[in-house]
């Protein structure tokens, strides 16, 4: 398996366009390569849920199957991981099928698009001759599908040393030639050619003053259930802890917004799905909490003194062992049927929640006030707690406040700027308590592995890093209740 992201722009041309020069615009080297010939297979399955996802499967003979990700969003252009499998045609390896399984789940893939395409790239390089931009002439051949039977486009494909400034002046001297807008649909949805538009299978519904209850809630549910499955194929690639955070904090999230939504919901539905949920983010906490360790004491060894780094490299290889076997069973829930089935069931949750009458009631009304209950169970813990509260009590003031930050940014929408700043000032307490945590979790333990090494350099090691943690943990004790004040003021919750 490869992997590598993609980085392009794609323009539409017509039949007729004729390739500008492209001398001048950097260095001294513009190169033409010789045409090319590629056969390409496109699966799919019989809804397209990989093309409404963003998603692509093809086969090419002699390069294999290939998975392209959902591209990343709010890009200046197409920017998303290609993954290259060995293979021959007529059936994706399970190895492809797996990556994409939460787009597709229990669905079919099936041939859906064959075509011809006659390729002829320009590279562009510096003077260092270094690849800075191809420009990518398309001519496609559709072999079956509903569209076009042929069709040209360009791609401009981006190198690491490309600039805005280069970039928008190959763009315009593409466009002066003839080139059309640029366009970023995928060869095989335009060879598709659906005769309706190919909406995605999870809509966000917008808001305004005169959306109901319920349609906050399902905006809330779509969200976390997008972000889980547009981050799933991370989780499994894994080459970026972000992708375990991004699933873990849908998971969270979603759970905390099923609890805060709960007047609204169906009792037994909500109850359900919550469950399901907490079963993956204990899953994914693990290997999360594992990824958080390991990034904090890399950086506190790397503060360490020379000899000490060495001893404490033990620790991170420790460390990074137990994560890995985190993730190795991680992987193994999620090839199973009972992850797939929760997907469906969340995808089903996205887009129809089971919503009581009480739903249907203008959101400007319901909304604040389903916000002000978990402000107030906050407010009234923290005025519980003694001069040095514990840190399990300081633990337990975090959790709370992420639910009332969540619920707060899923009444935004609704309510505006003052439900955001409120959310803001919420997450600045829930940091200074969440790095609280970290540096208490660090520390025990470290406390524990140091127990049970025989070498004393080991020990030494672990101990400095121990130092280093409790140091940490006593600032941010005396810290967070100035993050609590900033809260806690009457014109950040007037709204409610």
């Amino acid at each position: 398996m490869e992997h590598s992201p993609e980085r392009e722009l794609k323009l539409a041309a017509t039949a007729d366009f004729r390739m500008p020069s492209i001398y001048g615009l950097v260095g001294p080297t513009a190169r033409l390569a010789p045409p090319e010939r590629n056969e390409t297979t496109y699966y799919d399955t019989p809804d397209l849920r990989l093309a409404r996802w963003g998603a692509s499967l093809r086969h090419r003979p002699g390069e294999g199957w290939t998975v392209k990700l959902p591209a990343e969003r709010d890009a200046p252009f197409l920017v998303r991981p290609e993954i290259v499998f060995e293979g021959d045609g007529g059936r994706p390896p399970s190895a492809a099928v797996e990556l994409v399984r939460a787009f597709v789940r229990d669905e079919e893939l099936l041939e859906r698009v064959r075509m011809t395409t006659i390729r002829r790239r320009t590279e562009l390089h510096d003077a260092d001759g270094k690849l800075v931009a191809g420009v990518v002439d398309d001519a496609v051949s559709v072999r079956n599908g509903d569209g076009p039977s042929s069709f040209r486009e360009l791609e401009v494909e981006i190198g690491e040393e490309m600039t805005p400034g280069l970039l928008d002046a190959l763009v315009e001297r593409l466009r002066r030639a003839g080139a059309g807008a640029p366009d970023q649909t995928a060869k095989y949805i335009r060879a598709l050619a659906p005769r309706s538009p190919l909406l995605p299978e999870i809509s966000v519904p917008d808001l305004d003053t005169d959306s109901s209850a319920g349609d906050v809630a399902r905006r809330a549910i779509a969200l976390s259930v997008i972000r889980l499955i547009l981050h799933d194929p991370v989780v499994r690639l894994d080459v970026d802890p972000e992708g375990v955070h991004q699933a873990r904090v849908a998971t969270r999230r979603l759970r905390s917004d099923l609890r805060t939504l709960r007047p609204l919901l169906d009792r037994a539905w909500s109850s359900a799905v919550r469950d399901e949920l907490g079963w993956l983010a204990e899953l994914l906490g693990d290997v999360r909490d594992g990824d958080v360790l390991l990034e904090r004491l890399r950086r506190r060894t790397a503060e360490l003194p020379a000899a000490e780094q060495d001893a404490a490299s033990a620790v991170l290889t420790t460390l990074q062992e137990a994560r890995d076997a985190s993730h190795a069973e991680l992987l193994e829930t999620l090839r199973g049927r009972r992850y797939v089935a929760l997907l469906d069931r969340l995808v089903d949750a996205a887009t129809a929640p089971a919503l009581r009458e009480e739903a249907s009631a203008p959101a400007d009304e319901v909304i604040p006030r389903l916000v002000r209950r978990p402000w107030h169970k906050l407010a009234k813990r923290v005025d519980s707690l003694d001069e040095h509260p514990s840190d399990a009590h300081l633990h337990e003031i975090r959790i709370r406040t992420k639910r009332v930050r969540y619920a707060a940014e899923a009444a935004a929408p609704i309510v505006g700027k003052s439900a955001r700043a409120f959310a803001k000032a919420a997450a600045r307490l829930q940091d200074v308590l969440g790095d609280l945590h970290d540096a208490v979790v660090a520390a025990a333990w470290l406390e524990e592995w140091s127990g049970r090494r025989s070498f004393p350099e080991e020990r030494a090691g672990a101990n400095a890093l121990i130092a280093g943690e409790r140091a940490a943990a006593e600032r941010l004790r005396g810290s967070w209740r100035a993050s609590w004040v900033e809260l806690e003021a009457p014109e950040l919750r007037a709204w409610m």
